[in-house]
């Protein structure tokens, strides 16, 4: 399943609060692209899908559909902030390969 560290945890709540628009949780999934094969793809959803998984932590819930599920198994989300930037990482045990942003895997 899908895990969120505590400073993802909390970048995912002070984007709930400040969306303006009532948001149930933050979907992620997985989509073919990127410069290793496929790329993570995240976002605000006001609307879910019946069929999606959903992981809820601390109040926070996050939305995966099935397909992506099957690549995301194990992967921990966090957010870091460094001297290039802040942002989420992904640390996915089933990639094999991943760029050099870390946003894409193989």
């Amino acid at each position: 399943m899908i895990q969120l560290t505590d400073g993802a945890l909390s970048a995912v709540r002070s984007a709930i609060e400040g969306a303006g628009q009532p948001v149930e949780g933050l979907r992620i999934m997985v989509e073919p692209g990127g410069c290793a094969g496929m790329k993570y793809m995240m976002g605000l959803v006001s609307d879910i899908n019946p069929t999606d998984v959903v992981v809820e932590r601390d109040g926070v819930k996050v939305y995966v559909d099935e397909p992506s599920l099957q690549h995301l198994s194990g992967t921990t989300v966090d957010f870091v902030v460094g001297l290039e930037g802040a942002g989420f990482t992904f640390d996915n045990p089933l990639a094999t390969s991943k760029c050099s942003c870390g946003k894409s895997f193989g």
